[in-house]
């Protein structure tokens, strides 16, 4: 069975909690980071975007953040909260 690119980005952020879209293309071939992260966003993951800014070239581009899938929360929001 093939993977969706879908699930192999969720895969992905469930592992190593962060993507971009440099990754995103390199990694699953995938162009349009923006639309799955909607897609995985609209099935109940909780996904964080941060503005990243491009030290070399001045630009900003976005780095997707896994928070959990609604039932659980990440460690790092546990600390924060206390």
């Amino acid at each position: 069975m093939k993977l969706t690119q879908n699930q192999l980005i969720l895969e992905h952020l469930k592992e190593h909690k962060t993507i971009n879209p440099i990754q995103a293309l390199e990694l699953f071939g995938c162009f349009r980071l923006g639309a799955r992260i909607y897609n995985l966003k609209q099935d109940g993951y909780q996904i964080e975007t941060k503005r990243k800014k491009n030290n070399k070239y001045g630009n900003y581009y976005a780095e997707y953040h896994y928070k959990g899938d609604g039932k659980q929360m990440d460690l790092e929001d546990v600390i924060k909260k206390s």
